[in-house]
């Protein structure tokens, strides 16, 4: 048993130092800084906004889209219905801030193919006029800063890049544990969607010719989601997706574990359906969850079968690659703070607490999320905000029953609104 645990042990190392290069790699674009066009090499822009359900911080987003520093750009709400209950918050913000670039409609057509966001995206885009030349995207759980739009269109006009993206951020303080191992699995995805040039639906602008010339449209016509799939439809026309530092976006969300036990089978399902390295993921987490686990098996069998040699190995090493992991999470939040405080938010206070809590957090988010990746393998069915999918495909999509929003399915303090 001693020989397996060495084993393990060095290929914990070698995987540390792949996770450690990746992060350096990572910190080091983050500081490659950000481009700013003047007004008059700006296209007019389409900001899309799908709605389902008043977000818990839909009214700071709707003000903050409304603010920005952008010479030509409409805001479109497409919304559920007219009853949804974002009907109400958007007009209130309206009448609020007195807006006159931005528009209201609700989704007329409910396709059976897709799912109701893609929905709500092919009718957006299909009513735009040849005057928008850009697309952009974003989720209500984006408070976004007045550079935002500017920001994100100003790298488009490289003939060589075909869309742009930010990324979240999350919080990693609350009332549930469900909000800190969102937290902690977050900072690994955002540096693997780096790598893999995986967008964010939440922060993300398209060319508008380009959505026509790849067929991406079309595409999302037939789709669960629509982000993930952009980085290897647009790889075939040889353009590609740029990510932009400086959008990185603070989301103050909370959730509970159950919720987000959910909500990572969902996005572990949209990766297995569009992830251009879906066994990447899979190898990702086997040896990120997987082979540290082992060590703990060893480590209860050695105890239990009276080798305590064995087991007191197995232990520290397992204890050394959990302090490894926080930190290099722990280096990669003070470098995203700056990022962060640029926007005028808040960033989180590091505390002795805080990080003996991120601690015990590590090995919850590795169980959970394993938990999360084995269920969504078999997962055909999927219910998101009230209505039910079933996946036989990444393009056999089948909205089972469509029914308008209802306020008792309102996400809550608890849940994550996505």
């Amino acid at each position: 048993m001693d020989d397996l645990v060495i084993l393990i042990s060095k290929l914990l190392v070698i995987w540390l130092v792949v996770q450690v290069s990746s992060v350096l790699l990572f910190m080091w674009y983050l500081n490659s800084g950000s481009q700013n066009f003047p007004d008059e090499l700006l296209p007019k822009t389409a900001v899309l906004l799908c709605l389902r359900g008043a977000d818990p911080f839909l009214g700071d987003c709707l003000r903050s889209l409304l603010k920005q520093n952008y010479p030509q750009y409409d805001l479109k709400l497409i919304i559920d219905s007219e009853e949804d209950p974002a009907w109400e918050v958007a007009q209130n913000i309206i009448h609020e801030v007195g807006a006159t670039n931005i528009s209201m409609s609700r989704l007329r057509s409910v396709r059976r193919s897709c799912s109701l966001k893609c929905s709500s995206l092919v009718q957006a885009v299909s009513e735009l006029d040849d005057s928008y030349k850009i697309v952009a995207l974003v989720d209500a759980d984006a408070v976004v800063h007045p550079n935002w739009l500017r920001e994100l269109v100003s790298p488009l006009t490289h003939p060589s890049v075909g869309a742009t993206t930010g990324n979240r951020w999350y919080v990693p303080t609350g009332r549930y544990w469900g909000t800190l191992v969102r937290y902690i699995w977050n900072v690994s995805a955002i540096v693997q969607m780096y790598l893999y040039g995986i967008p964010w639906g939440g922060t993300l602008a398209i060319k508008r010719e380009v959505l026509h010339q790849t067929g991406l449209l079309e595409r999302w016509g037939q789709a669960f989601g629509e982000d993930t799939m952009i980085r290897s439809v647009l790889a075939k026309y040889n353009l590609k997706v740029k990510f932009v530092p400086s959008l990185i976006m603070l989301n103050r969300e909370e959730c509970d574990l159950p919720s987000l036990k959910y909500w990572f089978q969902r996005q572990l399902l949209a990766s297995r359906l569009y992830h251009p390295w879906w066994w990447a993921v899979v190898t990702d987490a086997v040896f990120t969850i997987l082979i540290p686990q082992t060590l703990l098996v060893v480590w209860f069998f050695g105890f239990l079968g009276g080798q305590g040699d064995t087991a007191i190995f197995a232990l520290t090493w397992y204890v050394i690659y959990m302090t490894a992991l926080v930190m290099l999470m722990l280096f990669l939040e003070l470098v995203v703070q700056p990022i962060i405080s640029s926007q005028g938010k808040p960033v989180t206070q590091l505390s002795l607490p805080l990080i003996l809590k991120m601690w015990v957090g590590m090995p919850l988010t590795h169980w959970i999320y394993g938990w999360a990746m084995v269920a969504s393998l078999k997962m055909q069915a999927v219910n998101w905000r009230g209505v039910t999918y079933e996946v036989n495909g990444p393009w056999n999509i089948q909205l089972l029953e469509y029914r308008p929003y209802e306020t008792i399915n309102q996400p809550g303090d608890r849940q994550i609104s996505l």
